[in-house]
């Protein structure tokens, strides 16, 4: 398998002297938090702590919560209850285009990509999205620095030999990969990866995991997967949710050999 190259990504604005707090302390606290619509908690008073460059799962069957949560995290359905900690600072009231200028990134189960775009243009848009002079109707030059983080996304993503390439030819696969370099664009300081590995092939797979264990140290993410020898391979450690709530918390060792998980979401295979 090819070797993964490092990302070179500039600091977030205000990030200067921040690489203590990137380094350590916790990235994403959960207090508490539901999101209800009407008389059903679709999260249910969940708390979960995830450190700074952690790599977390969360998983469970079908309609645990697992999305919902997902976006009650970006904003994009507000808590209903519970305060939600980003890096230290409140962020449960932000609207979610303020999570994202704070280092905040997802992906989403259904692919939102720019079908009739290139590649590299869908790239390049997710880079200057979150840069600064980003409303500019002038397209950078080839060295500016846009351009460059761009290049630097299509070798990370394994795109380069396809960035002419408009999305709508792409395989499956290759959008799945196309979506986290997006995901990657202006040094994001934590990802939400909803169901990366969904529909992929086994070969695809492979490929995703080395994505995923190649990201940089001190970035953290959050995997909602349900294949579970992916998502097992390349966390630190796993929350298992059940109607909305959480009902275990550990190692994926522990996890993996929890009778109560495996009688539940992992059949009789294990």
């Amino acid at each position: 398998m090819a070797t993964i190259t490092p990302l070179r990504t500039a600091a977030p604005r205000g990030a200067a002297g921040a690489g203590a707090q990137l380094l350590s302390g916790d990235a994403l606290r959960l207090a508490g938090v539901t999101r209800a619509f009407g008389a059903l908690r679709a999260v249910d008073d969940v708390s979960l702590t995830v450190a700074a460059g952690q790599k977390y799962a969360i998983l469970g069957s079908n309609g645990a919560g697992k999305t919902t949560l997902f976006n009650t995290i970006t904003g994009d359905f507000p808590a209903t209850a519970g305060r939600i900690h980003f890096f230290g600072e409140d962020i449960t009231e932000l609207p979610p285009c303020e999570r994202i200028r704070k280092g905040l990134r997802r992906t989403y189960q259904s692919s939102l990509l720019f079908r009739e775009l290139t590649v590299r243009d869908n790239l390049f848009l997710a880079v200057r999205g979150v840069a600064s002079g980003r409303f500019s109707f002038l397209r950078p030059r080839a060295g500016h620095a846009s351009s460059l983080a761009t290049d630097d996304l299509l070798e990370r993503t394994r795109l380069s030999h396809i960035a002419s390439e408009r999305v709508a030819n792409l395989a499956h696969g290759q959008q799945r990969q196309l979506e986290i370099g997006m995901a990657l664009a202006g040094a994001p300081r934590l990802i939400l990866f909803d169901e990366p590995a969904a529909g992929l092939s086994p070969a695809e797979r492979r490929e995703l995991v080395a994505l995923l264990r190649s990201l940089p140290a001190h970035m953290s993410f959050v995997l909602i997967e349900h294949d579970l020898d992916i998502a097992l391979r390349v966390v630190d450690r796993v929350t298992v949710m059940h109607n909305g709530r959480e009902l275990r918390t550990g190692s994926p060792g522990e996890i993996e050999n929890d009778a109560q998980v495996q009688a539940i979401y992992m059949g009789s295979r294990h």
